[in-house]
């Protein structure tokens, strides 16, 4: 633990000069300011000038917060573990300055750039910010150097990154806002910015304190996450030689994913090797048991690189093969609809180990579909999926027979008898599962696979909650009791698309038919509502009638009432 902490308020002149030469580390996310951030921080600025018209020695500062550096007392070298989102748009707005002020202001900039090689001396230009690798070499060409932001600003998209794209688009939004304004007021908003503007830096030697000191500075949330901590300390245990190899392939699966995708791997990776719910931060049980620091090439390329391509093509439902390829892209599709994501690490392990064999995939993705169903429907809390899924990761590592009696992915008796009983009561008053067994069931009813592209689905009753006096219904159901005890089960639902108007609910059944359950052509995309469309009454013989056949076919669709495997005495000698 560093003990040296440094901390000291700096105008940007301070700041940006031989004292600091700021790097952006490998693991820190790309440049991501937009123009509304950067255009915020510039009508700061200027509302700020426009406040204090006194001479621009004489402005109060204005603060711009603090930056986290690990740094050594006496070394310039500085690795921005907070800050680079304000560092990178300031070097931005000091170089498109460089361009709007008159000459004799202008060269002035350069020098918070950059220092300019001396050929003499044999020196390369010195640049006062290094971002990540992908980004560096881009910006220097088009915002450090000079020339090259009036090129940048007429790239066009092709081949750049989002990165590349913010620096773009920022950079111009600077240009046409600053470019507006009158030449003495530039002048002013330069002289401001370089002499009256500070940053708090906060410098310690090492990344732990670094780190701990920003969680504690930073109350608006971070912007460094675990997955960002731990690639500094895998990179970091490569041979240099190999570091921007095995950086560019982290950072493809990152892209690959999405960053908040890629963090949440880390979770279910950590889960796989874990197999318990987690007692400490996910930072600190990866370290404990993945321990990708011991070997870190193996752990990229046997673990990261497989486990990101499986968690990607789960999400997206692409997995590819000659075989099987649509069945089990189906189960992908029906998985992503369970309210969890517990099933996660177990499908991410099976995918990633046995990749190439679509058979065995497709068994094992139709019990696991049965299995994160059935904890669903009977509400399994989140301690008892952990316990399961955690079991089921230990059959999946140690190659156990996941299909055999035991098996911690086969749904037991007792689960299927908890999950009928739940499926044949008041099905509606279950609001955490009504609507994806409506939504399973109807794909089950369907001739082909059905495909659900509404912004809003509901589950309704047919028979309403409070009919009318003097309705049909009534008729129909003269007794409080009968009512109240068909109104929430399974045979008297339907689903809707859209929004419907609520009164329409209480209309009688032939009104209802025409007006709430179909659209504007009299039809429902739903197979389960069509099934209400075809009977002219609706009868208490009928809900008993369409309750057996639904349950029937849910008991069917997961496999609820097979047999389960009674175990064997041992055969006597």
């Amino acid at each position: 633990m560093a003990t040296d902490i440094q901390a000291a308020e700096h105008p940007i002149k301070d700041i940006f000069c031989k004292k600091y030469v700021f790097s952006i580390p490998p693991y820190q996310r790309p440049y991501a300011w937009e123009e509304d951030q950067v255009q915020a921080l510039l009508g700061d600025f200027l509302s700020y000038l426009e406040k204090d018209t006194s001479s621009v020695d004489d402005i109060n500062p204005y603060f711009l917060g603090s930056i986290v550096l690990i740094k050594t007392k006496d070394a310039a070298e500085a690795d921005v573990v907070d800050g680079q989102q304000r560092l990178t748009t300031l070097t931005i707005l000091c170089s498109v300055l460089r361009e709007l002020v008159p000459p004799e202001y202008s060269e002035a900039f350069t020098s918070y750039l950059y220092d300019e090689a001396n050929l003499l001396e044999g020196n390369e230009n010195s640049y006062r910010l290094t971002l990540r690798e992908r980004d560096a070499k881009f910006f220097r060409e088009y915002v450090q150097d000079k020339g090259g932001l009036h090129q940048l600003l007429e790239l066009g998209d092709t081949a750049l990154s989002d990165s590349q794209k913010n620096i773009r688009d920022n950079a111009k939004s600077l240009y046409n806002s600053i470019e507006a304004m009158l030449e003495q007021d530039r002048v002013r908003l330069a002289q401001f910015l370089i002499r009256r503007c500070f940053l708090v830096m906060v410098a310690t030697p090492d990344f732990d304190s670094a780190y701990r000191i920003f969680s504690v500075l930073n109350d608006r949330g971070m912007d460094l996450t675990a997955t960002d901590i731990l690639k500094s300390e895998i990179i970091g245990n490569i041979p240099e030689s190999n570091q921007e190899k095995y950086t560019g392939i982290w950072e493809d699966m990152e892209e690959l994913l999405g960053r908040d995708s890629f963090s949440d791997l880390f979770s279910h990776i950590r889960m796989i090797y874990r197999r318990a719910k987690p007692q400490e931060s996910v930072l600190k049980e990866f370290r404990s048991h993945v321990n990708p620091t011991e070997s870190p090439i193996n752990f990229i390329e046997y673990t990261l690189c497989p486990m990101s391509k499986a968690y990607s093509e789960i999400q997206r439902c692409s997995y590819q093969s000659n075989q099987h390829a649509d069945e089990i892209n189906t189960y992908f599709q029906y998985l992503g609809r369970i309210d969890n994501a517990d099933w996660v690490p177990p499908a991410i392990h099976y995918l990633s180990k046995n990749y190439s064999q679509p058979e065995k995939l497709l068994k094992f993705f139709k019990e696991l579909d049965r299995l994160a169903s059935g904890l669903m429907v009977c509400r399994a809390n989140i301690n008892e999926r952990i316990k399961r899924y955690g079991e089921l990761l230990n059959y999946i590592n140690e190659d156990k027979d996941l299909f055999g009696l035991g098996s911690p992915l086969k749904l037991t008796s007792e689960e299927c008898k908890d999950a009928i009983q739940r499926l044949d009561g008041p099905l509606y008053l279950e609001q955490k599962i009504r609507l994806y067994v409506l939504l399973r069931l109807d794909t089950a009813l369907s001739t082909g696979e059905a495909a659900y592209s509404f912004h809003r689905i509901t589950v309704e009753h047919v028979l309403p909650q409070t009919p009318s006096k003097g309705s049909q219904w009534l008729a129909w159901f003269p007794e409080e009791e009968a009512r109240q005890y068909y109104v929430h089960r399974l045979g008297n639902l339907a689903l809707l698309s859209g929004y419907k108007n609520s009164k329409a609910q209480n209309f009688d059944f032939e009104t209802k038919k025409t007006t709430y359950f179909t659209g504007d052509d009299g039809s429902t995309p739903f197979p389960l509502t069509s099934q209400v469309l075809q009977e002219n009454e609706w009868t208490p013989e009928i809900i008993e009638r369409r309750q057996a056949l639904l349950l029937s076919r849910l008991k069917q669709l997961w496999r609820l009432e097979e047999p389960t495997p009674v175990p064997q005495p041992a055969t006597v000698a």
